[in-house]
């Protein structure tokens, strides 16, 4: 077999390994979510995620991926199909961020509209001036697999939504925090460890190719990196909680490996061993001050996806300018904000506009008897009396 044919069929069969990966994150945000939200929810978050898997890559499909890369053909180092189906592995992810942190108050309908517009415009743009055709400009912002192109984005997106949507029903009453504890540890830590799996295909994927020696240390390197800040977002999430609390929170010490996952996405390339166990421990650290926080300014976020996903998403991007001698702190940090004012008043403007006609939000009736069964018409837990 010709070398440059060996190459194109082993680095075909890479892109589509990493999508498969990559797809396993469909399961681990609805599992993720569906164990945190209340079990009179659960059918509606198992609901969305299905919607949101199938309507976006639909969408990016038919649209988005035009809108991104101006081309079918702009990478001929392996086949187009698999190239796209790579890049629409990650589409449905913004979405997924910004629907866990409205879940069990938002309707499915005027947020399957946002999912239209999200993966068919508002993503594939900011995909365009970053990793993309670069059609109107191009960012010098180096974002190996998405802290902000992805992560932030949906983080963005989901700060705009909250804004507009208001927190659940009897989560902050006369000025208390209300705590609603998660229905399904079980299925928190699946979700999460799925996610973790996941990661490997996102950001080793990212890379682009394997069949050199080269390429497959850069891969190797990577996932490496990457599960490396990992295992640091959760360690000091558990040295954290367990000082302040005595305690062990596994949703929190998850959350943290997570954080760590969302900051190393940025730069898993670019970094030696060591580098990653401090930019996931940083991470962590992040998450566990952050979800606090946002419950003070009365921004309901019952997955924690802005702690993890926005909060870590910036500091992933600035991390990739600090460390690595060859990226730009300037160039990061432009790219952070541009990003995040697309990002943001887009999404703001368009829930917004569907708001006006078509409410995000249901009534406070649907909240109190569960999105289920007005929504859906099937209970996950038909059998279990439901929380109020």
């Amino acid at each position: 077999m010709d070398a440059s044919v060996f190459s194109y069929v082993v680095d075909t069969l890479f892109a589509l390994f990493a999508m498969t990966l990559i797809i396993l994150m469909v399961p681990g945000f609805a599992m993720l979510e569906a164990g945190l939200v209340r079990t009179k929810n659960v059918t509606t978050v198992l609901m969305v995620n299905t919607m949101i898997y199938s309507v976006a890559s639909f969408c990016f499909l038919l649209v988005g991926y035009l809108v991104a890369f101006g081309s079918w053909d702009h990478n001929t180092d392996m086949s187009k199909w698999a190239v796209f189906l790579f890049q629409m592995a990650f589409v449905g992810k913004v979405v997924n961020i910004m629907s866990g942190g409205v879940s069990e108050r938002t309707a499915i309908i005027p947020l399957t509209i946002f999912t239209i517009i999200m993966s068919a415009l508002i993503y594939p743009f900011i995909v365009n001036i970053t990793w993309g055709a670069g059609t109107l400009f191009h960012l010098n912002m180096y974002d190996l697999a998405g802290s902000t192109v992805i992560h932030s984005t949906g983080g963005w997106a989901l700060l705009a939504a909250i804004l507009i949507i208001g927190p659940r029903k009897g989560r902050f009453v006369d000025g208390k925090i209300k705590v609603i504890p998660a229905s399904n540890i079980p299925l928190v830590v699946l979700g999460a460890f799925l996610l973790w799996i996941g990661w490997f295909g996102f950001n080793g994927g990212s890379v682009g190719a394997i069949s050199s020696k080269e390429n497959a240390d850069a891969v190797a390197l990577t996932v490496m990196n990457t599960n490396t800040a990992g295992l640091a977002g959760a360690i000091i999430v558990m040295i954290l909680v367990y000082l302040k609390y005595k305690k062990f929170d596994i949703t929190m010490i998850l959350n943290g490996a997570l954080g760590g996952l969302v900051a190393i996405t940025a730069g898993a390339d670019k970094f030696g061993i060591y580098t990653p166990i401090i930019i996931g421990a940083i991470g962590g650290v992040l998450v566990f001050y952050a979800v606090p926080f946002f419950d003070k300014l009365k921004i309901d976020d019952p997955v924690g996806a802005l702690s993890v996903h926005l909060v870590n998403g910036i500091w992933g991007t600035l991390a990739v300018g600090i460390f690595a001698s060859d990226v730009s702190l300037f160039d990061q940090i432009v790219g952070i904000v541009v990003v995040g004012i697309i990002a943001f008043v887009s999404s703001y403007a368009v829930i917004f506009a569907i708001n006006k006609f078509m409410k995000f939000r249901v009534d406070d009736d649907t909240q109190t008897e569960g999105l289920d069964v007005e929504l859906c018409g099937i209970e996950s837990y038909p059998e279990f009396k439901r929380a109020i």
